[in-house]
């Protein structure tokens, strides 16, 4: 199926973001070529066009993908818009965890992958094989948000929670064990802090939520977090903690127990307190507009394929505005499928998650941050070239 010679396409585009409001008043989001509205649900008509302003035809089928459990509030919406406005057609989504989408996607189980991390080498190299045609699968980035640090300590209820990186990764390090420590006492003179022991919960399934953690404390604590940035945490973490499946299971297992902290996408942790985080002498608490600024200043690493970019993320910002602990979460798309019906399908779909409509529609409930309109143009690009094989 595939040539021996594969072509890379030219293409890149610069990933810049905007912070926006997350209201459910999404009027902000329109566009004069792309018209968008809102209902009362929060949810936006799904009316998107090509790169070359042709408005997009109705499309019919089912369409499957899993993967990044970060991404299950917005994905919901994206469903509930695309299908609205394309009433044959069916978004399948299984938040299986990142991990699992990108080997389910690499298996052909899939059309399509969700990931908080982008394909690394040795995949993008297997997605060659996988796709069809000769070149292999793309990153595009649709989704960025902070990952908050959800703890549930009811003495504490009303108040801030400060807590420094080193403090952050000697808690999953297992290193301070109880919340009265004086490392955590130090930040939080105000606070009658519980001799109560902490349960760090974390991902117990391969996910890119944890990568993007243990990459923070990697870079932000290396002396204390001496693991890298890792996604399947029991086979190279520090051991210790609860282990739950998906953010939900993270979540869930947080709730349950006093005296547990873990970490989730921002959207996921319901009514759960979240702490504040130490950045350039302060603290700051997770918002998209914090969140997106840290991306913003971020590196921009060109990918394997000459159409996706991946982000290199700064986790030691200079100012105390912007939130460190962000993720980027990409789908992962083949550029070639073997038929006219898939690749419209696809394409449809990835117009509308990337454009203003889904933008607005995801930062609405999920409360991430938009992309830029520069970005979306760039992402559009990336999409416009999804073909059939040859």
């Amino acid at each position: 199926m595939n040539s021996p010679k594969r072509r890379i396409l030219a293409g890149a585009f610069v990933l810049t973001l905007v912070a926006a409001a997350c209201g459910s008043d999404s009027s902000s989001s329109s566009s004069t070529d792309a018209p968008t509205s809102s209902n009362a649900a929060g949810t936006t008509d799904a009316m998107t066009e090509t790169t070359d302003g042709a408005p997009m035809a109705e499309v019919s089928g089912t369409l499957v993908g899993a993967g990044a459990s970060s991404q299950a509030a917005a994905m919901q919406a994206w469903q509930a818009g695309f299908q609205e406005a394309n009433p044959d057609a069916t978004v399948e989504y299984d938040p299986v965890g990142s991990g699992g989408g990108r080997e389910t996607f690499l298996a052909g189980g899939t059309d399509f992958a969700g990931s908080d991390s982008a394909l690394k080498d040795e995949e993008y190299t297997a997605s060659i094989d996988r796709c069809a045609g000769d070149q292999g699968a793309i990153n595009l980035p649709h989704y960025i948000s902070p990952i908050a640090l959800p703890y549930n300590l009811p003495s504490l209820e009303g108040e801030t929670l400060n807590l420094t990186p080193e403090v952050i990764a000697g808690i999953f390090a297992n290193t301070i064990t109880k919340w009265n420590d004086p490392a955590i006492a130090a930040d939080n003179p105000s606070l009658t802090l519980p001799d109560t022991t902490i349960n760090p919960v974390h991902r117990s399934d391969d996910s890119g939520t944890t990568k993007n953690f243990t990459d923070y404390m990697s870079q932000s604590a290396p002396d204390v977090w001496t693991y890298g940035a890792i996604e399947p945490w029991d086979t190279d973490g520090p051991g210790g903690g609860e282990g739950a499946p998906q953010t939900s299971g993270v979540v869930a297992a947080v709730m349950a127990g006093e005296g547990s902290i873990g970490y989730a996408d921002a959207s996921q942790i319901g009514d759960l307190p979240a702490a504040s985080v130490g950045v350039a002498g302060d603290f700051v608490a997770y918002s998209p507009e914090a969140a997106a600024k840290i991306v913003d200043s971020s590196e921009r690493v060109t990918g394997p394929s000459g159409l996706d970019y991946t982000i290199k993320v700064n986790r030691t910002p200079d100012t105390a505005d912007t939130y460190p602990i962000a993720l980027v979460s990409y789908h992962i798309v083949c550029l070639q499928y073997d038929s006219q019906e898939k690749v419209d399908l696809v394409k449809a779909f990835m117009h509308y998650v990337g454009s203003d409509a889904g933008q607005a529609a995801a930062a609405a409930a999920a409360g991430s941050a938009p992309l830029s309109a520069e970005v979306q143009a760039e992402v559009q690009k990336s999409v416009d070239e999804i073909s059939v094989a040859p």
